[in-house]
């Protein structure tokens, strides 16, 4: 059984050394295979030049296919495990055309797993445990009133006046900024053009509460079934979202102004200019730190009176491991990789684990990666 991972940029490093130095038999496919060689060369040599032809003469039947590439090829690699009677994973959301793959992945008996990063992957797994224990609390009735916010960020270890630094290419952070977003406030669908006509203010339960700036990104409501809120359960909020620095909206006001304004081909065409600008200005510098905060909260209410509210609430940043983005992004990629190799994780196409055997890993598994994870309870 092989794994074959495919990618080693920033994010990808961590997990994939850690799968190689622990004896696994590790296939390391980039397009740059001098980068691939820099990163994990010190631990194997069976390092090949990325190629969907090649990739799919050197797969077999039961090894993992892997991809922290650009998105556009997670689906063919996902279509050559299918063929090939092999797995796939990926730290990825789950597109339409990979859920498509579903019926294809368990008539294979083949596991297509996704989400399984940062965000998403550990916030839905917080959400998991929230939900797991809320259920099996004495404040539980599905008629109590549900709030649920999940809010994740990479921001600067050590703030600039931009109120952000990049640790890749800022084009990816620019179109996102461009998508649309819904999620429900106050009972309400709320749906939003732009983020930066949402953004509001949360305060975080560290040791020492701090302020930040949120909004939500993506739609938030097909995650209420895959946490298990069940149909005819009051929802006052619901929200997945980002997270920044307080000053990020008046940092980047210019910056939204002109978003706005750009279409079609030279609106992409100058993204790729101002991204190549903010890099130069706003990048991380060589082993600067960066930090990732993230809060899963949950507040059950009985007539307006809180029975259940607690936040699971992480805070990690870079350190002589490396960058903490990187390590939460990669590390339980490869948790993920080993419990299907394991026969953990089922046929077919899922996200994140909600096995409390594999949410209780993956949560020690970020205790040892973050240097704050801590279960808030609000009503004690």
């Amino acid at each position: 059984m092989t794994i074959h991972w495919c990618g080693t940029g920033l994010s990808a490093i961590p997990g994939l050394r850690k799968l190689i130095a622990d004896g696994h038999r590790v296939t390391v496919w980039n397009r740059t295979v001098d980068k691939a060689q820099d990163a994990v060369g010190d631990l194997t040599d069976d390092i090949r030049a990325f190629d969907l032809d090649a990739v799919t003469d050197a797969v077999a039947k039961g090894d993992v296919i892997v991809s922290m590439l650009p998105t556009d090829w997670h689906v063919p690699l996902a279509k050559l495990a299918i063929a090939k009677g092999a797995n796939f994973v990926s730290s990825s959301y789950i597109a339409p055309e990979m859920r498509a793959l579903d019926d294809s992945a368990r008539t294979a008996g083949v596991a297509l797993v996704n989400e399984v990063g940062l965000d998403p992957g550990i916030d839905h797994v917080m959400a998991h445990w929230l939900m797991a224990d809320y259920r099996a609390s004495g404040a539980y009735n599905p008629k109590n009133t549900l709030s649920f916010l999940s809010y994740c960020g990479g921001v600067p270890k050590i703030s600039n006046a931009f109120r952000y630094k990049f640790s890749w290419a800022p084009a990816g952070v620019l179109k996102a900024l461009r998508s649309p977003s819904k999620s429900i406030r106050d009972f309400t669908e709320l749906e939003v053009k732009r983020p930066w006509d949402a953004i509001t203010s949360y305060t975080a339960p560290l040791p020492q509460p701090e302020s930040f700036e949120v909004y939500p990104n993506r739609d938030s409501l097909p995650f209420m079934a895959e946490y298990g809120f069940e149909q005819g359960w009051p929802v006052k909020e619901f929200v997945r979202g980002t997270l920044r620095l307080n000053g990020w909206a008046d940092a980047w006001s210019d910056i939204f102004a002109e978003i706005e304004t750009l279409k079609g081909p030279e609106g992409d065409a100058r993204i790729a200019e101002l991204s190549a600008e903010l890099w130069e200005k706003n990048a991380y510098d060589e082993d600067e730190p960066d930090r990732v905060v993230l809060c899963v909260d949950l507040k059950a209410e009985d007539h307006g009176k809180p029975v259940y509210h607690k936040t699971y609430v992480m805070d990690a940043w870079g350190d002589a491991r490396g960058t903490a983005m990187a390590r939460l992004v990669s590390e339980p990629v490869a948790l993920a990789v080993e419990a299907v190799i394991a026969r953990e994780i089922p046929a077919g196409v899922s996200a994140a684990p909600k096995d409390p055997k594999l949410v209780a890993r993956w949560m020690g598994l970020v205790d040892r990666l973050a240097q704050h994870l801590q279960v808030v309870d609000h009503l004690r």
